[in-house]
C-alpha cells in the first residue's frame, strides 16, 4: 500500500498544490525529510510566482506529477542546519532557486553545468532519489541540501529578492554568458513581464541601451520613466518595425506565449544574437532562410 505524502517524511507541512490540470490550487498536508547531515531547513516567508508554475500545474508541458506542489523563487529564514553544514547558521536569510539535486560526478556536473545533469531534479515536479516527488515553495517549510541554498544580504528584503531565483536568474544570466552586459552594446528586450522588467533593471545597471519591444503600447510609460529604457518599439507597428531594422546587438525574448520571430530577426545587426528565455506551450515554426541570410 502506498504512503501518503502527508505520512512520507517526519516533518509535516502545510501548503498548496494543484490536483489536476485546472491549476486550481487548494490547501494540501505533505511532509519532508529530517534535516540531515547537509541539509539547511528554512522557513518560508515569500515565494515568488514564476510563468513555469503556471505551465506546470496546467499541465501545458505535458509532463505534472500531480499533487503538484509550485515554487521556485523561495526566500525565508534558516531555522535548522546538519553538523556538515559551515557555510550557513539559524536566522540567515537565505533562498532557494529551480534545482535541489544532481549527481555531482558527470560531465555537466564538473563543469559547474548542473541543470544539464541527466539526474538533476527540481524543487517541483520531479523524483527525488528516495523516489517520492518533490514539493516546491508554495508551503511553510523546505528542507534542502545546502548546495542549493543562496545567502540574501541583510539589507535586501525578502520579498524582493525572492523573484530574483528564478526570474533574475534567467535575465541575468544570458546577459553575462553571451556578453549583453557590455556598455553600450543595444539590447532589445522582448516583453515586459516577469522576466521582462528584471531584464530592464539589470541591462540599465550594465549600462546597456535598451530598447523594449512589446505589443502593448500601454507599456511605454513604465519602460522609460519607471523601469528606465531608452526606446520603446511596438512590435505590432510596421513602421517602427522598419525604422528599428538592423539596429540592435543583441535581443532577449522573455515572452511565455507563442509570438512570431521572424520579424524579430531583421531589427538585429550582421552577427547579432537573439537569445529566448520564455518557455512557450506551442512549438515555434519559422523559414530556415531568415537564419541564414
Amino acid at each position: 500500500m502506498s504512503i501518503s505524502p502527508e505520512n512520507e517524511h517526519p516533518q509535516k507541512v502545510v501548503g498548496w498544490a494543484a490536483r489536476d490540470a485546472s491549476g486550481v490550487l487548494s490547501p494540501f498536508n505533505f511532509s519532508r525529510r529530517a534535516n540531515g547531515e547537509e541539509d539547511v531547513t528554512i522557513k518560508i516567508a515569500y515565494c515568488g510566482m514564476c510563468h513555469s508554475d503556471l505551465h506546470c500545474i496546467r499541465n501545458e508541458w505535458r509532463n505534472a506529477i500531480y499533487p503538484v506542489v509550485p515554487g521556485h523563487e523561495i526566500a525565508g529564514m534558516v531555522t535548522e542546519v546538519g553538523s556538515n553544514v559551515k557555510e550557513f547558521k539559524v536566522g540567515d536569510k537565505v533562498g532557494v532557486g529551480c534545482m535541489v539535486g544532481a549527481c555531482h560526478t558527470c560531465e555537466a556536473c564538473e563543469q559547474s553545468l548542473e541543470n544539464l545533469c541527466p539526474k538533476g531534479i527540481f524543487t517541483y515536479n520531479s523524483i527525488n532519489y528516495d523516489s517520492t516527488i518533490t514539493y516546491g515553495g508554495y508551503s511553510d517549510k523546505f528542507v534542502v541540501d545546502k548546495r542549493y541554498v543562496v545567502r540574501f544580504p541583510e539589507n535586501l528584503p525578502l520579498d524582493a529578492a525572492a523573484p530574483l531565483l528564478c526570474a533574475g536568474i534567467t535575465a541575468y544570466s544570458p546577459m553575462k554568458y553571451y556578453g549583453l552586459a557590455e556598455p553600450g552594446k543595444h539590447l532589445g528586450i522582448v516583453g515586459l513581464g516577469g522576466l521582462g522588467h528584471v531584464a530592464v533593471k539589470f541591462a540599465k545597471a550594465f549600462g546597456v541601451k535598451i530598447t523594449v519591444i512589446s505589443t502593448s503600447p500601454s507599456k511605454e510609460k513604465e519602460a522609460i520613466e519607471i523601469l528606465g529604457a531608452d526606446k520603446f518599439l511596438v512590435s505590432r507597428d510596421p513602421e517602427q518595425m522598419q525604422a528599428a531594422m538592423g539596429t540592435m546587438d543583441y535581443i532577449l525574448d522573455t515572452v511565455s506565449a507563442k509570438h512570431p520571430l521572424v520579424p524579430l530577426f531583421s531589427l538585429l545587426k550582421a552577427n547579432g544574437k537573439l537569445i529566448m528565455v520564455g518557455l512557450p506551450e506551442q512549438a515555434f515554426q519559422f523559414p530556415v532562410f531568415p537564419l541564414i541570410f
